[in-house]
């Protein structure tokens, strides 16, 4: 698998597309919610790909490595 050096980039500007969270910030989604999808089943294709790597980004403790990225890519955390 080739990794996309922007895809976490992409990942910090993407906003929810429908639902009750619908745009909000991937990043700012409640972990329930995540939860949620990785019992269900993630979307097929980016917003899948987006969703499932918030997952593990969060219930793992990694949100440290965003933030960064959220800070000079955007100017707001939601």
């Amino acid at each position: 698998m080739k990794f996309d050096q922007h895809f976490l980039i992409d990942l910090v500007n993407a906003k929810m597309p429908f639902g009750k969270y619908k745009d909000w910030y991937i990043t700012g989604l409640p972990v329930h919610y995540l939860e949620w999808f990785s019992r269900k089943g993630f979307p097929a294709g980016q917003l899948g790909q987006y969703l499932s790597t918030m997952y593990e980004i969060k219930t793992n403790g990694l949100e440290d490595i965003i933030k960064p990225i959220i800070s000079t890519e955007r100017t707001h955390y939601r």
